[in-house]
């Protein structure tokens, strides 16, 4: 279950018992500390989620409990605009218009499908399901990403996967699955065995050949890896220009340490630098 997930999952239950005025950013102009849709909802016993902090998070607050104390807002909620300037004394410049709503029971069965608008999510295709991607769809779980998640082995994903991990799939041959992923998917390949993760990356180049809709295909693994895996798909008949199209080592530049979770990271901000033009 994903941040997001648990963070509604708390909420549908602080409404069973008490109400909660819902606070969300309705509009941004400028900068803003949060994105268009961001929540928090505050009851007389706590906070659930965040807008930001600061003293943006500070005011809405305090303007939630004071229309929760009065019985308000009215139905349909009410809006506030906040000028980030000095009044503030936050630096981003910009102008957030927030959204103040009441809820209560009546509210549950219709809140989940509200907090989880949809939203662009960046497809990934992970082949492996060893420590290293185990780590990986950790973190991509409470990031934009939609997973799918493969492996050629029985039994290798544990029992319960987030919503976003759409297919855990088991395929074999597992680089069959290649035609099939989602256009524009970002594809991390470590299977455990170098002979599938070979036979996938020239299903990703065969595809790209194609198509040319995989912007990103990662290959685990060390330069000496890579220089073997070239040689192979030289002799399979890729170009030179096709194999400039694969990332070997994969993960950032200056993330050191060999730690699965370490590796993760890495990769995650590589995937999240790709995925910003960067």
């Amino acid at each position: 279950m994903s941040a997001l997930s648990r963070e509604i999952a708390a909420l549908e239950l602080l409404l069973t018992r008490q109400p909660a005025v819902l606070v969300r950013v309705a509009d941004v102009q400028g900068s803003g500390p949060r994105e268009l849709g961001a929540w928090m909802a505050l009851s007389a016993g706590g906070q659930i989620g965040s807008i930001g902090g600061g003293r943006l998070e500070f005011d809405a607050s305090a303007e939630a409990r004071a229309l929760l104390a009065a019985n308000g807002p009215e139905p349909g909620g009410v809006l506030r605009r906040y000028a980030l300037g000095p009044s503030l004394g936050q630096c981003c410049g910009g102008v957030v218009q927030l959204r103040f709503e009441r809820l209560g029971p009546a509210d549950i069965a219709g809140l989940r499908a509200r907090l989880l608008a949809p939203e662009a999510r960046q497809p990934v295709a992970l082949f492996g399901g060893g420590h290293v991607g185990r780590a990986i769809v950790k973190l991509l779980i409470d990031l934009p990403f939609e997973l799918q998640w493969l492996d050629s082995r029985d039994e290798v994903f544990p029992p319960e996967l987030a919503a976003q991990v759409h297919l855990a799939e088991h395929s074999q041959p597992v680089q069959a699955a290649v035609p099939g992923l989602a256009p524009g998917s970002q594809v991390l390949i470590m299977s455990f065995s170098h002979a599938e993760d070979l036979d996938i990356v020239a299903a990703c180049l065969a595809r790209q050949r194609e198509r040319g809709d995989l912007p990103f295909i990662g290959l685990i693994g060390s330069a000496s890896k890579w220089a073997s895996f070239r040689q192979r798909l030289l002799a399979r008949g890729c170009s030179e220009a096709e194999l400039a199209q694969v990332r070997c080592p994969i993960g950032l530049a200056g993330i050191q340490g060999k730690q699965p979770e370490v590796i993760a990271v890495a990769v995650v901000a590589q995937l999240l630098l790709q995925q910003s033009g960067g």
